[in-house]
């Protein structure tokens, strides 16, 4: 941590240094305010909406700068306050003293809105963390009204101090001071991006496109009942993802609408059979579910587009569990079998909303992986899609479609039965024409034919069928043709052909064995009446060869042998006999 903080501290210093030395030939000096904040908290915390990490960070730069300008306020006794003024701006890094306290008072106010969730006393301390940071964020635009600055920095601590006044005005819900200086800073931020070059202009609109979603929530506050629409699109476009004081509230606005819609709300009609919704949760579901369309083509890409499903698929399971418990209760308290059916048929009305809504998102996924096809432009960083890739996402289609035949209570719908099964159809369609692809592709020309002769089998059955009337998959099965009938004659002409690839793989695979290996087969090889010819491997491969036998006597440990004690001849012993043996009398 010491050795990060070291090597901040030095490419810091030189950076300040270099600009110090730049502003000393010059009569003004010039802030960027934004950019700085900016780069500050994208590498500091801010990216991952760690806030308190950005206010550690603004504590060590404020430490760092006033030890390099000597401006220190803490001697070895007692603490001594010194505040910039106009007289000690001798150097451009006075201004960043102000800056940084104000961000890190900020910084703090946005961990306490964080940690305010859960405890919310904090709303206290956020409060006043925040009027630090615009009594800051005043005398830093009082300081920059210098004629030490130039008009620059004078317009960006101006729409600085704006937006902090307008944060905290948010907070208090005092909406017209809140709308006013918000204003005031968008304003600004315009003129700026108008002014100044190109590269520069993009932080300023990005500024400016924030600031909108707050001023649009004030306004609706206020009274504008217009600027609820508004504030949906642009929470469905992902506009208001990274705004801190607007997520939450502008959720909540979002949740609070519905449930005044919900009310009126007391029935929905399937399948020509109207179904009594008594439960909240179900009627604010079933709302999301009619305005799920709209947020999705109002999303700005597909990973969007895939989260709208996939909250909308999580509000769906809550959905059913809510009618499983209830149909529980009405069981155990004997209810009529009407109120089961309905019951049974509401629950078989949300599980078709599951799996269609879950058949909607794979189809934008499938449509996302097209676009990364071999025949199409691949963006930088993408994965090349494979026809294998589109098969998995085909079969569930076909999964969930098939699920839809077995739901309870439309057992006697004839109508929807054909009409799913021709949607299976459809899209058993797309699966054979990828599969026959992959096959094309192993240079399999037999199996592919089958599998396009197949598609097309499955496309002619079900533009035949009256009940169909999905336009736009009618469409793509008439472009799915098209395509098939050039492929099937590609890989025909491809499968009578001697010189096809396949062939040539062949015959590259041959030469490249050893003569030894390939004597049944002819094959004119020009390396054999070369300098090198492949005839055989030398040195050869070791091979194992079986080993001398061993002989084991395992006979030998049992045998019991006879004694031979009688055959052995006895020595007479004495003191003569030993004598004359130490003597050397042993023979």
């Amino acid at each position: 941590m010491a050795t990060g903080d070291s090597n901040e501290s030095k490419s810091e210093d030189v950076s300040n240094n270099t600009q110090t030395d730049v502003n000393a030939h010059q009569k003004t000096f010039t802030l960027e305010i934004l950019h700085i904040i900016k780069e500050a908290q994208q590498q500091h915390g801010l990216r991952h909406g760690d806030y308190q990490r950005y206010r550690s960070y603004c504590s060590r730069k404020l430490g760092r700068i006033r030890k390099a300008l000597h401006f220190i306020q803490i001697s070895k006794h007692k603490f001594q306050g010194k505040k910039v003024t106009e007289e000690v701006l001798t150097d451009v890094r006075f201004l960043y003293i102000p800056l940084m306290m104000a961000e890190r008072a900020w910084g703090y106010a946005m961990q306490l809105k964080q940690e305010a969730n859960t405890e919310p006393r904090k709303k206290f301390h956020l409060v006043s963390r925040l009027q630090k940071a615009a009594k800051i964020a005043t005398d830093l635009e009082v300081l920059c009204e210098s004629s030490k600055c130039d008009a620059r920095t004078k317009l960006e601590a101006q729409a600085y101090s704006a937006w902090i006044k307008g944060s905290l005005y948010f907070e208090l819900q005092e909406w017209q001071a809140a709308i006013e200086q918000f204003r005031i800073s968008q304003t600004i931020y315009e003129k700026l991006s108008e002014a100044l070059n190109e590269e520069e202009v993009i932080l300023y609109k990005q500024r400016v496109e924030e600031l909108t979603p707050n001023i649009r929530y004030c306004a609706y506050n206020i009274g504008d009942e217009t600027a609820i629409n508004d504030l949906l699109k642009l929470r469905l476009s992902g506009k208001t993802s990274g705004e801190d004081l607007l997520a939450a509230d502008l959720d909540h606005l979002i949740a609070q609408t519905r449930e005044k819609q919900a009310v009126t709300l007391s029935e929905v009609e399937w399948r020509n059979r109207k179904i009594p919704v008594r439960h909240e949760k179900i009627r604010l579901f079933l709302l999301n579910v009619q305005d799920s369309q709209t947020q999705v083509d109002q999303a700005h890409d597909f990973q969007a587009k895939i989260a709208i499903y996939e909250r909308l698929l999580l509000e769906c399971k809550d959905a059913l569990q809510v009618v499983r418990d209830e149909m529980k209760d009405q069981a155990a308290k004997g209810r009529s079998e009407a109120v089961q059916s309905s019951l049974t048929f509401l629950h078989s009305y949300l599980t078709y909303i599951r799996l269609s809504k879950t058949i909607e998102r794979n189809l934008i996924f499938i449509e996302s992986l097209k676009q990364n096809m071999v025949n199409s432009e691949v963006s930088e960083g993408k994965k090349l899609t494979k026809p294998q890739d589109l098969i998995r996402p085909y079969e569930i289609i076909i999964q969930n479609l098939n699920e839809m035949t077995q739901l309870p209570e439309l057992e006697s719908d004839t109508q929807f039965s054909e009409e799913i099964e021709a949607t299976c159809l459809a899209y058993k369609a797309h699966r054979c024409y990828y599969i026959a692809d992959v096959y094309a592709t192993a240079n399999k020309w037999v199996e592919a034919m089958a599998l396009y002769g197949r598609a097309e089998e499955y496309i002619k059955s079900v533009l035949k069928n009256p009940v169909f009337k999905d336009q736009k998959l009618i469409g793509q099965l008439k472009d799915l043709g098209t395509k098939i009938e050039g492929n099937k004659y590609n890989a025909y002409s491809l499968s009578i052909l001697g010189n096809d690839p396949s062939t040539s793989q062949g015959e590259t695979s041959k030469k490249k064995k050893n003569l030894t290996e390939r004597l049944d087969e002819y094959l004119e090889d020009s390396s054999l009446v070369s300098q090198q010819p492949k005839i055989t491997q030398f040195p050869p491969d070791f091979k194992p060869i079986p080993c001398k036998p061993l002989f084991f006597d395992l006979a030998l440990n049992q045998v019991e042998f006879p004694s031979l004690e009688d055959r052995i001849e006895q020595k007479k012993g004495g003191i003569t006999n030993f004598v004359r043996g130490w003597l050397g009398g042993w023979k």
